[in-house]
């Protein structure tokens, strides 16, 4: 019975002796790990994501390349599809062309996996040709989301979404018709 006594006290003494050294604690499973590299993932691609939208509407064109842009990166428009990093750039030239004094506010980006979703205002003075439209010399304050596909880290998908009518008034509205002529001139 003592020598019973003895191995219970020993089991106790060792038991007290790993939880004070947490040599008992599990390592981390696969399933933390994974959420944890998921994590990781989503903020290195939330960071790239807005410091380089932030950039090219500054006029840092050069920012739209390889490094950030899957070589085949789709922009979808109501048009079709454009493939490309530089039908992807050239899209987009359309707004520092069209407009000056930018500012461009990412309000939120929130993401999932390989998915973002990218709240924003764009507010401009439309001074230049704007996907075909003459300047108005009107002011555009526009709000919209945009869906994302990131791979490996980099753009490889955006699709716009924001109303056009809105747009199309404010861009319209004044001294200048949608066609470019001045109200009451034939």
């Amino acid at each position: 019975m003592k020598m019973i006594k003895n191995i219970f006290y020993g089991m106790v003494a060792v038991g007290l002796l790993a939880m004070a050294t947490d040599c008992g604690s599990p390592p981390p499973d696969k399933n933390t790990e994974t959420l944890l590299d998921a994590q990781a993932k989503l903020k290195r691609d939330l960071e790239m994501y807005e410091d380089t939208w932030s950039r090219f509407l500054k006029g840092d064109t050069a920012i739209v390349n390889k490094d950030r842009f899957q070589e085949d990166v789709v922009v979808v428009t109501e048009e079709g599809d454009l493939v490309g990093i530089e039908a992807c750039k050239n899209f987009y030239m359309n707004y520092l062309i069209g407009f000056s004094d930018i500012e461009f506010t990412i309000i939120d980006v929130l993401g999932q996996g390989d998915r973002l979703v990218k709240h924003w205002n764009f507010k401009g003075t439309h001074t230049g040709e704007f996907f075909g439209m003459p300047a108005s010399g009107n002011k555009l304050n526009l709000s919209g989301t945009t869906l994302v596909t990131m791979k490996d880290g980099k753009i490889a998908k955006e699709q716009d979404f924001f109303d056009v009518m809105s747009m199309v008034k404010q861009l319209t509205a004044g001294d200048v018709n949608a066609d470019g002529t001045s109200p009451g001139v034939l």
